[in-house]
């Protein structure tokens, strides 16, 4: 595979380098603190998380095409690892971080062997990344009141929480409101100004002036300093394929989000994405996270939706976060030993809260009540079985009711207008084309699900005819495949209309039906006399008599 390197990065011009170099500053000072946040999320120490927007920024402005596309820690995948790795070693730990460094690599490999795609629906990704919310949100709570909690589940969180209100920190529970109410009553009027960087200085100044640490509250403690060393995980071959599912549900996740936010600023912006690029580049940015002991990072949408506010068109607004990130490990992670947990419980809080997507689940339940259902489906799985475990059943949802329109796909009688069209009428026994003649138009391929429908509703309309049918038309423009089970239906189906007296005639055969009429043995069957590319020459191969006027 031959691609071109940083081609989400060149061409550049001086104007809209400098432009680039502003906004890649603002996006750091607006996202530092989050992916500092995000580490509480995925069970990592602190430090991880300004690894997450070094290399792996680097390495997907090397490889990738999008000029849009913010790669670094996200939420979805860091609560995906803490949920599926925190039985298997204590957060945090050494072989923790094994763990979590070889799911990154993994996901990497896989990412490396895929295609990007839309995996997940819209509406059971909103669902998703709502439950994802809800239990980031409730997973914070203790942190911002001061409490100690192990709970495993977020409904243990809030019973925990709930028992423990007694003991809250009021001084903890100041700061995390103050924060939280800043954050999410400026963002809107103040989009570009980085309150969550603000909040966080001024809780490190107070916690140095007056001692946070000494009335109680937790603080994050000393951050090593400097850049990360390189080296690969190591893993037992046990713990390896445990990994595998992890990294799969990671990849699945990266693609769907990172495709969509590509696609949708591409679109916005008039400019074309080269998905292979962008998949290389992916796996390179995980790569990159494993070697220098990050965990996986995203292409997050609303991490991309940032950078666009703040102006930046091409990567070098990424490569300058790196840049301002690398100053921060070199040179200021002293200060960062006095940020106190609950303001960085409560700048994550914030991140969660703008996951619960309640327009857009109103928008879902207005125009598709059946969607809605699903997506709230979604969205409790997540907080009351796992991340995990809601991908899968996303997944799975999304499949399902796509097969959905597969197995019952809109299906029709079509009668003549006088204007020489034909209208579409729903296929109700005792309607009809015209006297002796039914077209029928079916709204999907024909497999195993199907075919039944399919069989079963022909044969209705013709006993239910008002008059004997002699002709019956199928409309096959959205039948572009049939199985062998469908096949053998089609075929059984011509044996009782033979009986009945009735010619079928296929209309509207594309190449591919009719390949796999030939390949089905079923050109016989039908009779080739009787196929035909359009429904105006299926219509005028009719007698006279029964020709619709």
């Amino acid at each position: 595979m031959s691609l071109p390197l940083f081609g989400g990065l060149l061409p550049l011009n001086r104007k809209r380098a400098l432009r680039d170099v502003v906004a890649g500053v603002t996006l750091a000072s607006i996202n530092i603190p989050q992916v500092l946040g995000y580490t509480r999320i995925a069970g990592t120490p602190v430090v991880t998380g300004l690894y997450t927007v070094l290399l792996p920024l680097l390495a997907f402005a090397t490889f990738g095409s999008s000029r849009h596309l913010v790669v670094a820690a996200d939420s979805a995948t860091a609560a995906l690892l803490h949920g599926s790795l925190a039985q298997r070693a204590p957060p945090g730990s050494e072989k923790y971080m094994a763990l979590v460094e070889m799911a990154a690599l993994l996901t990497a490999v896989m990412l490396l062997g895929a295609r990007l795609a839309d995996f997940l629906s819209r509406t059971v990704l909103v669902g998703f990344l709502t439950g994802v919310g809800i239990q980031v949100g409730v997973a914070m709570l203790p942190d911002m009141l001061g409490l100690l909690s192990s709970a495993p589940s977020t409904l243990w969180q809030l019973r925990a929480v709930a028992q423990g209100l007694p003991r809250a920190q009021s001084l903890a529970i100041g700061l995390s409101a103050a924060v939280v109410a800043g954050i999410l009553l400026l963002r809107r009027p103040l989009p570009r100004f980085p309150v969550p960087l603000v909040a966080v200085a001024a809780a490190i100044a107070a916690s140095a002036a007056f001692g946070f640490a000494e009335q109680g509250i937790s603080v994050i403690g000393v951050i090593p300093g400097g850049l990360p060393g390189l080296h690969l995980p190591r893993v037992p071959l046990e713990e390896l394929r445990g990994l595998v599912p992890v990294a799969g549900s990671c990849a699945l996740i990266i693609l769907t989000q990172s495709a969509a936010a590509a696609r949708a600023f591409a679109i916005r912006h008039h400019e074309r994405v080269d998905e292979d690029a962008d998949l290389l580049g992916l796996s390179a940015a995980n790569a990159a996270a494993a070697l220098s002991g990050a965990f996986v990072v995203n292409g997050s949408p609303t991490q991309t939706a940032m950078a666009d506010r703040a102006g930046a068109r091409s990567q070098l607004a990424q490569v300058t976060f790196a840049g301002v990130v690398l100053v921060v490990l070199l040179f200021f992670t002293g200060p960062l030993r006095y940020l106190p947990r609950c303001v960085l419980a409560a700048v994550v809080f914030t991140v969660a809260v703008q996951l619960i997507d309640l327009r857009g689940l109103r928008n879902i339940l207005r125009e598709s009540p059946g969607e809605w259902a699903l997506a709230m489906l979604t969205a409790g799985t997540v907080p009351l079985l796992g991340v995990q475990q809601g991908i899968l059943l996303a997944m799975g949802l999304s499949l399902l009711w796509h097969l959905r329109h597969s197995y019952r796909p809109h299906t029709a009688l079509l009668t003549p207008h006088g204007s020489g069209e034909w209208l579409v009428r729903p296929p109700e026994p005792g309607t009809e084309s015209a006297p002796g003649l039914i077209v029928y138009r079916f709204g999907a391929d024909l497999f195993y699900a199907n075919d039944t429908r399919f069989t079963g509703e022909v044969l209705r309309l013709l006993a239910k005819a008002p008059s004997p049918v002699r002709w019956l038309i199928v409309d096959s423009a959205a039948i572009t495949d049939i199985d062998f089970s469908a096949a053998q239906s089609v075929r059984e189906l011509c044996g009782e209309l033979r009986e009945r007296s009735v010619t079928l005639i296929l209309a509207r055969v594309s190449p591919f039906l009719r390949a796999d009429l030939v390949r089905h043995r079923l050109i016989p069957v039908v009779g080739e006399a009787h196929i035909f590319p359009t429904l105006h020459e299926a219509i005028a191969s009719l007698p006279p008599a029964v020709r619709p006027g």
